[in-house]
């Protein structure tokens, strides 16, 4: 045996399969300078107009221009397309994130092109299944991929999406993005109303569409607990 090939890394997604394979398998491979079974799944979490999406992208960004290569995922974007994008104006092209899809069957499937994947953003990952958190955790343990989740924490009742409670589960890191985000009386906000025809509403699907703009049929408002728990939107303007 050869000292390359004694010293050649393990496919984990097959590990049995070679040093030529491994050689395609950025994971395995260690190409980015990023020691093998350094991975880690981490949750950052806030209220709606805390950034989630904007750091999502500048997260990208960064490793990126490191030359890891990444994926970027979304679930039910305001857009309505395979796209992140943000209230300031940032977007970014994105796989949609469905019912059927297996997170690690989409990297395997790209390492079976020869595409590296290095990690994985999953924006609005509050709105994700538990069982994609599942295969994000899977992805981290046994493929070495890096996971950076970004969504919301709570529904318009202010009750844990499902998603989102597992990533609290199992997370190696959870962190509360820190933009401040103001309910109207100048108290931070925390919670996210739900308002139909100027009321804040308590009933109806867990995941509703809508928007910030005052204009949206549905659209959803940051309170504090407080008015978030008397339904004050605060004056009328």
């Amino acid at each position: 045996m050869t000292d390359d090939a004694a010293t050649a890394p393990t496919c984990l997604a097959h590990p049995h399969a070679g040093p030529n394979h491994a050689a395609g398998c950025a994971a395995a491979s260690g190409s980015d300078g990023r020691p093998l079974h350094a991975a880690a799944l981490k949750f950052f979490w806030g209220p709606m107009d805390c950034g989630k999406s904007t750091m999502a992208l500048q997260m990208n960004y960064n490793h990126a221009r490191q030359g890891r290569r990444g994926l970027v995922t979304t679930r039910i974007d305001r857009s309505l397309g395979p796209q992140v994008t943000t209230r300031i104006g940032l977007a970014h092209e994105a796989i949609e994130v469905t019912d059927d899809l297996d997170l690690r069957a989409l990297v395997r499937g790209r390492w079976a092109d020869g595409v590296r994947v290095d990690y994985l953003i999953c924006d609005e990952a509050g709105l994700y299944s538990v069982e994609h958190v599942e295969q994000m955790a899977e992805l981290v343990d046994s493929y070495d991929v890096d996971v950076f989740a970004f969504g919301l924490a709570t529904d318009f009742r202010s009750c844990l999406f499902p998603a989102a409670q597992r990533l609290f589960e199992l997370a190696d890191e959870v962190a509360r993005i820190q933009v401040e985000v103001l309910c109207w009386c100048g108290r931070e906000g925390l919670l996210n109303a739900r308002v139909v025809d100027g009321q804040v509403v308590r009933e109806g699907a867990q995941v509703v569409i809508g928007d910030t703009a005052a204009t949206a049929d549905v659209r959803y408002q940051v309170l504090c607990r407080r008015h978030h728990r008397t339904g004050d939107l605060g004056p009328r303007v």
